[in-house]
């Protein structure tokens, strides 16, 4: 296919040259909001008188036939140095000369990063589908999980009981928080730089507002040399991402903690498990590890675009061109993460009865134990201090606090009194944290009904 900028040339590029120069295999993907985007800027040219409506329209036509041809797999995607040469060159073998004035106004420089915006504006429409998918299911199963016991841990260390409802709760709030950023994000980008060309604006007397308005952007841009060479999007969109990873990341660990014959917290569904090649009696959580371990993959790419941008002279440098791989390899790696997790997690069984053991191992009354002494007047580094030896003393003996006779804890302390064991009680220790942001099921439900609210308003 000849190239649209041979002009200037007089011998042929190297094939090694056009093959390492073509981005055609990975932003062919953006055929559709080029297209789109083509079609918006001929309706611009025709408005503005820069173009006959005839040709226009058969602009407009052809554009139409050719990403029909392309849904239908009629027409094949290739020889071309990228997916915008390709559209224009095909569209001018099928119209003639008309085709040739599509690009009239415009540079590739803003026909690139009006596609990619466009297409990472859909990605977050899909990803904040996802989330809030996601999120539902962590407030569905801590609806039915309010009075499920479970240690809380500090350091890997059983630290005060808990539900897991508050558990999954605080998951929930993370991925809320990941929500709200794409929410912004999405307000953030929604900026035409169609109009830009190459770095500094156009001679014609184009309608850009029009333009951003036929392919629903809120606004334009308003610098075309930021416009053109502005890679923040892509910086933030890689960002959020790893964000996402992150805390999916850490779910995943405490998911593969909690598989564990140590734990035996959960019991994974067979059809999100894998087995042992030689070991029969293996049931292995690989969904959660390779989210683990896809998770490095989306903090790599996010360094790669921050590399590539540290040391970029304005405006457009071929260099942007890597940009589009990173975000395709990272969207594809967290849209199948969070689908998957989020199936997993529907199909995962919680053995409460092991939760609510473990929860009554590690003195994780102790705090309650102290606040007690407080309660009766003792300052409460008194009680802390009275609390540790009391704990001491139980390790030594394996008992727990709640165990032993009340002549023996007053030993400890003369103001304890009978109540001391309605207070120290796995069901008391929960349920009096009613705090807002707490772990008894009171205020558990009020955080369940106010994210259930806030998910909707993203």
């Amino acid at each position: 296919m000849e190239k649209l900028w041979n002009g200037r040339f007089s011998s042929e590029t190297d094939k090694l040259a056009d093959i390492f120069n073509s981005s055609l295999p990975v932003d062919k993907k953006m055929y559709r909001q080029d297209i789109t985007a083509s079609i918006a800027h001929a309706s611009m040219l025709v408005k503005c008188d820069i173009i006959p409506k005839e040709e226009g329209d058969k602009i407009i036509n052809g554009l139409k036939d050719i990403l029909q041809d392309i849904d239908k797999g009629i027409l094949k995607i290739d020889n071309a140095e990228d997916i915008h040469m390709f559209v224009e060159s095909e569209l001018t073998r099928r119209i003639g000369e008309a085709g040739k004035k599509l690009h009239t106004a415009r540079s590739r420089n803003d026909q690139v990063v009006t596609d990619f915006k466009m297409y990472i504006k859909d990605s977050i429409l899909e990803i904040k589908r996802e989330l809030k998918s996601f999120i539902n299911t962590l407030l569905s199963i801590s609806s039915k999980n309010l009075y499920t016991y479970m240690p809380g841990f500090t350091h890997l260390q059983k630290a005060q009981p808990i539900t897991l409802a508050f558990h999954l709760c605080a998951y929930a709030e993370m991925f809320y928080r990941d929500l709200m950023r794409y929410d912004c994000f999405y307000k953030q980008i929604n900026v035409c730089p169609l109009g830009s060309g190459a770095l500094a604006g156009t001679t014609y007397p184009i309608d850009r507002r029009y333009t951003a308005s036929l392919l629903g952007f809120a606004d334009i841009t308003m610098n075309a040399m930021d416009a053109v060479s502005d890679r923040d999007y892509v910086c933030e969109y890689l960002f959020n991402a790893s964000m996402v990873m992150m805390h999916l990341s850490r779910f995943s660990e405490e998911i593969i903690m909690w598989a564990s014959d140590e734990y035996k917290f959960i019991e994974l569904s067979d059809s999100f498990s894998t087995g042992s090649s030689i070991m029969p009696q293996k049931k292995n959580p690989d969904m959660a590890e390779l989210v683990r371990g896809k998770t490095s993959r989306v903090y790599g790419n996010l360094m790669a675009m921050l590399a590539i941008l540290k040391g970029l002279p304005l405006a457009y440098n071929k260099d942007l061109q890597e940009d589009k791989d990173l975000v395709f390899q990272t969207e594809s790696v967290l849209l199948q993460s969070l689908t998957i997790f989020n199936k997993m997690l529907q199909k995962t069984v919680f053995n409460k009865k092991n939760m609510k053991k473990s929860a009554m191992n590690g003195y994780t009354n102790a705090t309650d134990f102290a606040d007690y002494l407080t309660k009766k007047g003792l300052p409460f580094r008194e009680a802390h201090n009275i609390t540790g030896k009391l704990v001491s003393y139980c390790v030594n003996r394996r008992k727990p606090i709640e165990k032993l006779p009340l002549n023996i804890l007053k030993e400890f302390s003369n103001v304890i009194e009978e109540d001391i064991y309605s207070n120290i009680s796995l069901k008391s220790v929960v349920g009096k944290r009613d705090v807002d942001g707490g772990t008894a099921p009171s205020a558990v439900k009020k955080s369940i009904s106010r994210l259930k609210k806030a998910i909707i308003k993203c």
